[in-house]
């Protein structure tokens, strides 16, 4: 029989005979609207730093000083000893900003949905998910033991069926934003739908919040949703907050269940101080630079007016992620190989990351980026795009 290196080696080959091997970029700069890669500078439109926060002056600073103040790593899990003053000022922040209970750290967005989703759900019950929606949320709810069943994207008389055909405890879980599509989740019809059902939303929020809402409270608040319609708020902080980690929020006894039961919680080295504290810097600069989403509404605006009069393949997205279809993995490869050869850095995103004949490029634009560097990925896109 064969070994497992004969094995692994073949569906190393095959991923890329089929065009679908990834290799990573390994930059020598701070996180920004250029980096510098291989000796070379290049505009970054792959980043999912949407409002310029990763390398600010402030949050650096906070970094450092609460680096001094607790050293670097947190040395233990938030129940043993692992758990700051600068953790709980966070989640004390993060709870009042989306005007929830409480909130609870952990140390990545997929940590807390697959905790999440096996600390509420058990057998007998059905757990109802977007089919474009994460890879951690499909994880969670597959690891879950609940009955595991996905509807359409964004079909909600297909989830409406589903719901009224089940009998048992009901989760629905959707995507704010969802993260290669680039468009949202019709929030308000699946509050309504899941208040009709008696089931229980969660949303996992880690490319609305800090973008999206009035406040930069993200997808629900820009629904106008409380937390009775959707009990269950992830949100990451590695991407508008531009630091690490993730967090839910929620009532008293959701948080307290996750302490007690989320597996991923427990068992882990909490994120270290510094993190936090920079993540409560970058809070504030998102409530006090209102500015940034402004702008960054404008570029997505006038990177979509470039596009269409270009005739690009855009898709239906008013978020920062704006991916042009492309269709096939090995064009969307080349595509993207070319524009980096014009310095400019823009993902291929190829299944099984999304479906099978939708690979596209996948741009992101930040509140970084200047009108002129938009427009410069404009006329490169033409460029590439007519050389196809």
């Amino acid at each position: 029989m064969p070994g497992f290196n004969d094995r692994l080696q073949a569906v190393l080959n095959q991923r890329q005979q089929d065009g679908l091997y990834r290799r990573r970029l390994t930059i020598d700069s701070a996180q920004g609207p250029v980096i510098r890669l291989g000796g070379r500078e290049y505009l970054n439109f792959c980043s999912n730093d949407y409002l310029g926060l990763a390398a600010h002056p402030k949050v650096i600073a906070s970094f450092r000083q609460a680096a001094t103040e607790y050293g670097v790593g947190s040395g233990a899990s938030h129940l043993v000893c692992g758990h700051s003053s600068a953790h709980h000022e966070l989640e004390e922040a993060l709870a009042e900003f989306t005007g929830r209970p409480r909130a609870l750290l952990f140390s990545s967005g997929y940590m807390a949905n697959v905790g999440t989703l096996t600390a509420l759900l058990q057998r007998g019950d059905t757990v109802f998910q977007d089919k474009l929606n994460h890879a951690s949320l499909l994880d969670g709810g597959l690891h879950s033991g609940a009955r595991f069943r996905r509807f359409p994207h964004n079909d909600m008389a297909n989830l409406a069926h589903k719901l009224a055909a089940s009998t048992a405890c009901s989760l629905v879980v959707v995507d704010g934003v969802f993260s290669m599509d680039g468009d949202a989740a019709p929030l308000a019809k699946l509050a309504r739908l899941c208040t009709d059902h008696n089931a229980w939303l969660m949303v996992d929020d880690a490319h609305g919040f800090g973008v999206a809402g009035p406040t930069g409270a993200g997808s629900v608040e820009e629904a106008d949703l409380s937390g009775q319609d959707v009990p269950i708020l992830m949100a990451t902080l590695g991407k508008a907050l531009g630091t690490a980690g993730a967090f839910v929020a929620g009532s008293e006894l959701l948080i307290e269940t996750l302490i007690q039961q989320a597996r991923n919680y427990i068992y882990t080295t909490a994120i270290p101080p510094a993190v936090a504290a920079a993540s409560l810097t970058a809070l504030q600069l998102l409530t006090e630079e209102a500015w940034r989403r402004e702008y960054l509404g404008q570029l997505i605006s006038r990177f979509r007016r470039g596009a269409e009069q270009l005739g690009l393949p855009l898709m239906a997205s008013a978020s920062a992620i704006q991916p042009l279809l492309v269709g096939d993995a090995a064009q969307a490869t080349a595509l993207s190989e070319r524009l980096k050869e014009c310095g400019l850095l823009i993902g291929a995103i190829r299944p099984p990351t999304v479906p099978a004949g939708t690979a596209r490029l996948r741009v992101t634009l930040s509140a970084a980026h200047s009108e002129t560097q938009v427009d410069r990925l404009l006329d490169n896109l033409a460029r590439c795009w007519s050389h196809d």
